[in-house]
């Protein structure tokens, strides 16, 4: 890495942060708020359990989310979130249009990239460690 970037490092966990968190809090509030049409889908393609899954999905995306978007204790929040991802993928996504693919892979690979690097230094959990 270029010397006069390694001081960027925790701005860029920061804004990868800010994206992954942004994007799932929004998918975890529209799945919470109508919990019955995710029940639904989650139904119409083959989900195991859907009322329940419905429920931990939102759950995991709209807390996980926060979390990660405050950066508190991500590595957790992070890997169940690539769960999910890796669920979409294989139940809804797979077989399909390779456009919608597109962004559960990249939230997939992002989610994991938190799970490796952390909060960074600019973050809620920093802050409490300190």
């Amino acid at each position: 890495m270029n010397n006069s970037l390694e001081q960027y490092y925790d701005v860029a966990i920061l804004f990868l942060r800010i994206g992954v968190g942004i994007i799932f809090v929004v998918a975890g509030w529209g799945k919470l708020m109508g919990i019955e049409g995710t029940q639904g889908f989650f139904e119409n393609v083959g989900i195991p359990a859907p009322v329940l899954m419905a429920w931990v999905v939102a759950l995991i995306e709209f807390v996980g989310g926060l979390m990660v978007l405050l950066g508190l204790y991500i590595r957790i929040p992070s890997l169940l979130l690539a769960c999910v991802m890796i669920g979409a993928l294989l139940f809804v996504k797979i077989g399909g249009d390779w456009n919608p693919m597109r962004i559960d892979i990249t939230l997939l690979a992002m989610s994991l990239a938190l799970f490796i690097l952390g909060s960074g230094r600019i973050s809620f959990e920093h802050l409490f460690k300190n």
